[in-house]
């Protein structure tokens, strides 16, 4: 049961239920991937098809494996929690988790699982090459269920009106070369591949009614959060149509479940993710002005934020000021058993445990880990007990989570500001409409609600000393030490502490410890400052951090923003020296090095002057110093990666020589790599870590580097890429030499 603190009274309570522990051998997999530039070019929104494959012979024999408890979200006996599921994964026929899951039947459920049982030997084994015949023979290829929609015909990337702003040729040309990877993007449901009632197969996908955008890669459904940034990309590429499409799929999911999934699976069906549907909502009106979805779309707006106050909203006492609020938290309670998609790192986290987990701690991890994913920071040392800082070992880092007991700051800034952004959008309606209702008494109390958990971000995550927002852990009943990229979140949705908008000092001191990392990384900003080796943590750079860190510093108050950055950050002083004490969590020298990490350090930047941020001056006021080289430095990272993947623009740039692309695991026949994150090291390599090999495509990026594009256009400068080193002796090439910039 959840061990729940004095002060947190949670609304949601676990179900008790038994789960087997017994822990086959089976072959351990490291947490990290690979960090290799994959093969696939940008425009690839989806792997090839996966084949079984295992070095084990085809007469070697998969003992029978205790079957998981079944769930009451997932009841499918082939994709759910059950022997199929945990027989297949468990062989690791696959180098994915995911393939498996996304793999729909060829014929009907009860044919599928008869022909399974009669694998069987008489004591239940099961030989691997039967279970390889048994996969193609019984199963289709992973992400059928979507194909690619055709794009509008009038669709022109090169006439995107906003590129007549972008002033540098390189990044017009390629920022219009990234606009049309929409069109490889765009997916619609495949009817002949999905399971009628007639044959009753089985697919794990949820149909939609419209067209959707997918990340990339092995992300060959609709993601939630993704599609925030996904949304930004197409409004400014002048697709909004396709943003509405998502909008329209999201209400149907609402409708019919509540909420909206993590992704398009029944798998996803017991979690969401940070909840951005209403600022989504709000990014469309605004930009196309058509309120003619509002009457269908607030009410479900509406039921969304009910959702989270219902599932995943407690009472927490403040330790500071003794005030009580209700606030949100990521909790899959009724997660049982490991993600499908995730299946054997979950069983590994959890089964090769050394001292061994007991049934009751082996359900807590899966809804541990389950949470982990539906924050979308799956996974960071942020999340864990005891304050962790570097570990050794990941499994390790994982198995002491404490997700469900953190009021985390960016989920309750968000929600604060959908509330307000809700009533918004309601008195714009009743504006409009005069049938409407009494809207003006909806609003308020949204406004009312709204001030609520306003309130208890600045009380509860706001440190006056520190000038930093951090989670707080009802474990402690403390704020956490750990500092994040999601300290900004605040500044972005309009929760600005008092203090700072009446004192400039004080406000740039919140900014401080940007400002160092821009100093003392040449890359992008990092999720965290802690090396773990998981997905969430340093060196990996996120788009949508980058976007959240921009629209903090752009959201600033313009009064307190006028002082030049010299003045706050003299020459003659490091940068360590104008940070609050204890900001960062960590002393300087624990910080890790700008190189060293996933190959980084091709370049040595002056670690006491931001370097490879743009057009600069020390004279211009702080916060405007400050997103010039945010913002320089994500377009640095997303082009150079896809430059030196394979990318280039006819009569603009060449593609890199062979012997080069080779160093990035390229090949002339590559067209350059989107990636889904960024190496804060490394201006052009792609993050590591996590689950799974780095993933290209890709859709947040995408939309990042268009958003960019389109707001800072005018000021943006051509990427200056590190060379590559292309033999042992270390000669290096300056990717700009020569006449490869036609």
């Amino acid at each position: 049961m959840l061990n729940t603190q004095p002060s947190l009274l949670w609304k949601s309570t676990l179900i008790g239920l038994t789960l087997w522990t017994a822990a086959p051998s089976v072959q351990a997999q490291s947490a990290s991937a690979s960090n290799s530039g994959a093969a696939a070019s940008a425009t690839t929104s989806s792997v090839a098809p996966a084949e079984p494959s295992t070095t084990l012979a085809p007469t070697a024999l998969l003992e029978p494996y205790p079957a998981l408890e079944a769930q009451s979200w997932c009841t499918s006996p082939i994709f759910c929690a059950g022997e199929i599921l945990t027989t297949v994964e468990l062989a690791q026929l696959y180098p994915d988790s995911k393939t498996f899951p996304d793999k729909p039947t060829r014929y009907n459920v009860s044919t599928t699982v008869q022909a399974f049982q009669a694998l069987k030997s008489a004591n239940g084994s099961i030989a691997v090459g039967n279970l390889e015949n048994w996969l193609d023979q019984y199963f289709t290829p992973e992400g059928e269920e979507l194909v690619a929609a055709t794009i509008d015909a009038s669709f022109n990337a090169s006439a995107t009106p906003f590129l007549q702003n972008v002033t540098d040729p390189v990044l017009k040309g390629w920022i219009a070369e990234v606009i049309s990877y929409w069109s490889g993007l765009i997916r619609e449901t495949n009817s002949s591949a999905l399971c009628g009632v007639a044959t009753d197969c089985a697919s794990t996908l949820i149909p939609l009614n419209h067209t959707v955008v997918v990340p990339g890669g092995r992300y060959r459904e609709v993601y939630y959060w993704d599609s925030y940034w996904i949304i930004e990309g197409l409004l400014n590429s002048g697709l909004a149509s396709y943003a509405k499409n998502i909008l329209l799929n999201f209400m149907d999911e609402l409708s019919l479940y509540g909420f909206i999934p993590n992704g398009g699976r029944t798998y996803y069906l017991n979690r969401s993710q940070p909840p951005l549907f209403i600022q989504m909502l709000s990014l469309y009106v605004e930009f196309t002005n058509d309120t003619s979805i509002l009457a269908q779309a607030l009410p479900l707006a509406d039921a969304e934020l009910q959702w989270w106050y219902k599932n995943r909203t407690g009472s927490v006492t403040s330790p500071f000021t003794n005030t009580t609020y209700e606030v949100a938290r990521y909790d899959v309670f009724i997660n049982t058993a490991p993600r499908p998609e995730g299946f054997v790192e979950d069983w590994e986290t959890v089964n090769l445990a050394n001292p061994a987990f007991n049934a009751s701690a082996a359900l807590e991890l899966y809804s541990e880990l389950a949470s982990g994913a539906e924050s979308g920071w799956d996974y960071t040392v942020r999340f864990m007990k005891d304050g962790l800082k570097n570990i050794s070992d990941p499994l390790e880092g994982l198995r002491s989570l404490n997700i469900r007991q953190i009021v985390p700051v960016e989920l309750n800034a968000l929600l604060a500001a959908n509330y307000y952004l809700l009533a918004d959008l309601n008195d714009q309606y009743g504006t409009l409409n005069s049938t409407a209702g009494n809207v003006s008494a909806r609003a308020d109390l949204y406004r009312e609600q709204g001030d609520k958990l306003k309130a208890a971000v600045l009380d509860l995550n706001w440190d006056p000393e520190k000038l930093a927002f951090y989670d707080f852990n009802t474990t402690s009943s403390n704020r956490s030490t750990f500092f994040s990229a999601a300290t900004f979140y605040p500044y972005w949705l309009n929760i600005i502490p008092p203090e700072l908008e009446e004192d400039e000092s004080k406000l740039f001191g919140a900014f401080a410890g940007l400002s160092y990392i821009l100093h003392k990384y040449n890359g992008s900003v990092p999720a965290s400052l802690v090396y773990s080796t998981l997905n969430w943590d340093f060196p990996n750079a996120w788009p949508p951090h980058q976007y959240i860190i921009l629209k903090a510093l752009g959201n600033l108050p313009s009064n307190v923003t006028t002082t030049s950055y010299s003045t706050f950050a003299p020459a003659n002083e490091t940068a360590w020296s104008t940070i609050p004490s204890g900001q960062l969590g960590l002393e300087e020298a624990d910080l890790p090095a700008q190189g060293g990490y996933g190959g980084g350090n091709r370049t040595v930047y002056n670690s006491d002057v931001i370097t490879n941020g743009g057009n600069i001056s020390s004279s211009e006021p702080w916060s405007q110093v400050l997103l010039t080289a945010v913002v320089q430095r994500y377009i640095d990272a997303a082009f150079c990666s896809w430059y030196s993947t394979g990318g280039s623009l006819p009569g603009i740039l060449s593609q890199l020589p062979a012997d080069q692309l080779n160093v990035t695991n390229s090949s002339p026949s590559n067209t350059g790599n989107m990636f889904e994150k960024f190496n804060a090291t490394d201006i052009d390599a792609a993050g590591g870590g996590g689950e799974y090999t780095v993933v290209t495509g890709f859709g947040w990026t995408n939309g990042v580097v268009i958003w960019a594009g389109a707001n800072y256009g005018s000021s943006l400068v051509s990427p200056t890429c590190p060379a590559i080193a292309v033999s042992s002796s270390n000669d290096t090439v300056n990717l700009f030499a020569g006449n490869r910039i036609l």
